[in-house]
C-alpha cells in the first residue's frame, strides 16, 4: 500500500513516514499543497494523509483540487485544527476521516487500515478480459480456460493492469506499483518483465490483450482485429 502524508512540519513528517513504513507502508512526503497536488495526481496512492495549515496552499485548498480533477483517492485530515466545523468542512470537501493533532499512532494506524478495508471491499476479486480470467484471491490467472504459469512480479503486473482495464498506466506507476521502488526513466526494467508477461498472455493466441502506448506505457484491453506486439 501506497500513502501521501501532505505534512509541512519536518518532525512530525519523519515520524509519521517511520512508523507508516514499519508497518509495511511505502510512503512519500510532500511539503507544500502543490507538491502535494502534484504527486496526488501524476501516482498512484491508497491514502492522502492532509495537514491543513500549509504554507501557500492549505489542506482544504488540496483536496478541493484533487476532487475537481475527478480523483477519489482517499483522503484523511490530520491536523490541530480541531473545532466542529473545521471537521464537518473536511468531510464535506470529501475527506473520509478526520483526526485531530496531537494524536495516538496507534489510532492514526487503525484509522488508516480501517479506510482501506473499506476501498477493498468494493473491488473486485476476478477480473475477465476477453478469454483471460484473473482470480486475485486463489492468485491463478487463466487463457482459454488453460492456466497461465506467472511469477509473484508477472502476476502483480498483470493484476495492476487488470484493476485498471481500458486505461494506459505508465511505466512510472508500474515500477512503483510492482516493485515499490522508483525507477531511472532509462531504466528497461519494466519494459522486460511486460515482454515476458506477453510472451505467456498473448504469445500463443491471435487475439493480443496487452498493448503498447508509445512513450506513455501499456494499457490491458479487448481490441478488436488487435495484433499489436
Amino acid at each position: 500500500m501506497r500513502l501521501l502524508i501532505v505534512e509541512d512540519e519536518p518532525k512530525t513528517a519523519t515520524y509519521l513516514k517511520k512508523g507508516l513504513t514499519e508497518n509495511g507502508f511505502v510512503v512519500d512526503i510532500a511539503s507544500e499543497g502543490q507538491e502535494g497536488i502534484f504527486l496526488a495526481t501524476t501516482h498512484s496512492y491508497d491514502l492522502i494523509i492532509l495537514d491543513v495549515m500549509l504554507p501557500k496552499l492549505d489542506g482544504w485548498a488540496i483536496l478541493a483540487a484533487i476532487r475537481r480533477q475527478g480523483l477519489q483517492t482517499p483522503a484523511l485530515f490530520l491536523t490541530a485544527r480541531g473545532s466542529v466545523t473545521d471537521r464537518v468542512k473536511g468531510l464535506e470537501l470529501g475527506a473520509d476521516d478526520y483526526l485531530v493533532k496531537p494524536f495516538a499512532f496507534s489510532e492514526l494506524l487503525a484509522r488508516i487500515r480501517n479506510i482501506l478495508r473499506r476501498g477493498q471491499s468494493s473491488v473486485a476479486d476476478v477480473f475477465t478480459i476477453a478469454d483471460l480470467e484473473l482470480d486475485l484471491v486463489r492468485h491463478k490467472a487463466t487463457r482459454g480456460g488453460e492456466r497461465l504459469v506467472l511469477t509473484s512480479k508477472e502476476f502483480s503486473l498483470l493484476s495492476l493492469l487488470a484493476r485498471r482495464v481500458g486505461q494506459v498506466v505508465s511505466r512510472t506507476v508500474i515500477a512503483e506499483q510492482v516493485w515499490d521502488m522508483n525507477f531511472d526513466s532509462d531504466t528497461n526494467i519494466v519494459d522486460v518483465a511486460v515482454r515476458r508477461l506477453r510472451r505467456k498472455v498473448d504469445g500463443p493466441f491471435d487475439k493480443k490483450l496487452i498493448h503498447t502506448i508509445r512513450g506513455v506505457g501499456y494499457v490491458l484491453e479487448d481490441r478488436k482485429n488487435s495484433s499489436d506486439q
